[in-house]
């Protein structure tokens, strides 16, 4: 499902139009942007947590040329499904 299938589907469930559905959705995506910027983890109960993982700096080999290089530390948005929707996708 593409952006625009997504948004068409949200405004009929919702009874809005699709540009109003469309300005809701970028909302809440800046809401969840300033979350994850002040570092906090999002929890929607019945669909899972959402948060930001700190990943270290690690030693990385190219597997052609054998060169070994450092790989920094970056940050990572995971995604940790809840029990009932796993049970739900079963």
């Amino acid at each position: 499902m593409n952006n625009k299938q997504f948004l068409t589907e949200l405004s009929g469930k919702c009874q809005m139009s699709a540009d109003q559905a469309a300005e809701k959705v970028q909302t809440l995506m800046e809401v969840l942007e300033k979350i994850w910027q002040d570092g906090d983890s999002v929890s929607l109960s019945g669909f899972g947590v959402l948060e930001v993982k700190k990943k270290n700096e690690r030693v990385s080999v190219n597997p052609t040329t054998g060169v070994r290089m450092l790989v920094p530390p970056k940050l990572v948005l995971t995604y940790k499904p809840s029990t009932i929707l796993k049970d739900k996708l079963k």
